[in-house]
Order: structure tokens, then sequence, then C-alpha cells
């Protein structure tokens, strides 16, 4: 489906009313926002892209998440927003992603050490990534987004004093919370909160929206997969 289409199916949907209380740790960058008078997904005037905005709109009208969680990782903005099944905002918050730029993993990454892993290959990839909750070294638990490349999103992790990653998280600048290896790093309150109640039981969807690419050279080319 092209995103013109998308575009189209927004504009036609009324707009849904807000049904709940949601969380918001906390504001991303300004120059990255936008609000249109009607979407498809329920923002609940959560401040997002218009990127971030047009994939969760495609996911609902398109069903592609299969009615399960999805989460819309949007790395321009370096922000995080998590929907439940029927498209309706549980959360958004500021995030701490790959050092580098990029929207493709490293050859074989998921099975080198850290310290092997050049600074120009510390990407998040882009994409659509199945994922569900399990765990990490120190038997710490997390949501795998991709298993294979060690692709997961945690709760930020300060153990390294040197990157001040907390520090970074509270920054305003998206260019701040670019410090990780390639995982997904969010606040602890919003991973106990939200992310893991909302894929407590069940798998769910990320959605990783590009950098280098155009989202509709990562998405919209199909119809939701059987």
């Amino acid at each position: 489906m092209k995103s013109n289409t998308i575009g189209a199916l927004a504009r036609q949907a009324a707009a849904i009313a807000a049904a709940g209380l949601c969380v918001f740790v906390a504001a991303g960058p300004a120059a990255a926002q936008a609000t249109p008078a009607a979407s498809l997904a329920d923002f609940q005037a959560a401040p997002a892209s218009s990127d971030a905005r047009q994939v969760a709109d495609w996911v609902v009208a398109t069903g592609d998440n299969r009615s399960l969680p999805f989460v819309i990782v949007d790395k321009k903005a370096t922000e995080v927003f998590v929907f439940d099944g029927h498209g309706r905002l549980s959360g958004a918050t500021p995030a701490l992603l790959g050092l580098a730029r990029g929207d493709d993993s490293a050859p074989g990454i998921g099975d080198r050490k850290l310290s092997d892993i050049r600074p120009d290959e510390r990407t998040t990839p882009a994409g659509r990534f199945v994922a569900s909750l399990g765990y990490g070294l120190g038997q710490q638990d997390i949501l795998w987004v991709d298993y294979k490349t060690a692709l997961a999103l945690h709760r930020v992790l300060a153990a390294n004093s040197r990157e001040h990653r907390l520090q970074r998280l509270a920054a305003a600048s998206a260019r701040d919370h670019r410090i990780t290896f390639g995982c997904i790093n969010v606040p602890v309150s919003f991973y106990d909160r939200i992310v893991q109640p909302a894929f407590t039981g069940t798998s769910g969807v990320v959605y990783i929206l590009p950098e280098t690419k155009t989202i509709a050279d990562v998405f919209f080319r199909s119809a939701p997969p059987s």
C-alpha cells in the first residue's frame, strides 16, 4: 500500500475518542512533532512526527499488527510509542538508540562480542519485527525485538557511568540519545508500567522507522502477512 493511500485513509477517518489515561514520561524534540486533525491510530494528544503517525495509521488501516500490541520507534526523533492491539496509545517516551546512523544491522552482529563491534556498526535497524519478552544477560527481563541480531528494547542501564546514559536520556536533543550498541533503552518506570504489561502473555510487533531510507522503502509494500 502506498503512503499517499494511508494519508487519504487518515483524512477520511473520524477522530477516535480518548478512552483512558495515557502515561507520557517526557516530551520529545519539538522540531519533529506534528498533530493532524484526524488519525486512524489514537495518539491521545501525544506529539509525534508525521512519519510516526503515517506508519501507525498504516498498521491500524491494514491490520498489520494482527490485533497484537505494537510499538513505533521513531529513530529521527528518538521516541518510542507503545499501542494496544486496537491502535490506542498506552504511553510514549524518549529513548536511547544506536550510536551510528543507518537502517541495517552489520553482518553477524548478533554473534559478536560488544568489544568487537565498531562504532560505525552500532546501528538500530529499521523494519518490522515480531517481539516478545525474554531474558538477557544477568537474567534481566527484556523485550526481544530480533533475537538473531541481539536487538532488544529494555530498561536504560546506568552501569557504565562514563556514558552518562541517564543524563543523556533526560537531554532534550535527539543527538544526545544516540549512544547504544543498537538496542532501544527506555526509562525504567516506562518499561515497568507500559512495555512489560503490554507484552506479558503475548507477542507483539515493533516497527522501527528508518533514518537513511524512506518509510515507503521499509513499509507499505504488502498486505499483512498471513
